[in-house]
């Protein structure tokens, strides 16, 4: 494949794993579990859509999606990541920039999330460009996805 990174990033991609290695140690952690899912969309309008989730996650007791007890809104907000919003890529340093709109953790509305983006064939490699804070501790986070195929039934 040739082209330019904002032109190869266009469609879907599923995550293949995410972990996250603390500034100065080297072994890696799995905040979403070792067989976290998750899809990140990177449209040619330059907006991005990002969906990660740890399997598993518990239905709630109801059917409302607003009743849940705190206990219950707790455990899947834990358990679950996800953002939108314009992204700019800048080709010379490998650099996405996710300008926020729209999260799940509202901190990060308004901010922009860099990622050093290297592309290997079909797979993506995404590294957040500097450390973030996640359970208490700097964190570099490494995600690898590979582009999605059409769903048999869907074209």
């Amino acid at each position: 494949m040739s082209g330019t990174l904002r032109e190869l990033l266009i469609g879907t991609w599923q995550l293949q794993s995410y972990t996250e290695t603390a500034v100065g140690e080297s072994q890696a952690s799995y905040p979403l579990g070792d067989d976290a899912q998750g899809t990140i969309l990177y449209a040619s309008d330059g907006y991005m859509a990002a969906q990660l989730m740890r399997q598993g996650r518990k239905a709630f007791s109801g059917g409302d999606l607003y009743q849940a007890s705190a206990e219950e809104f707790r455990d899947a907000a834990s358990a679950y990541l996800s953002y939108s919003g314009p992204y700019h890529v800048d080709e010379q340093r490998g650099l996405l920039s996710h300008c926020v709109e729209l999260s799940l953790f509202p901190n990060w509305i308004g901010q922009v999330q860099q990622r050093v983006a290297r592309l290997d064939g079909d797979t993506l490699h995404l590294s957040t460009y500097k450390p973030m804070l996640a359970r208490g501790r700097e964190v570099i986070a490494h995600l690898r996805w590979k582009r999605a195929t059409v769903p048999t039934g869907y074209a």
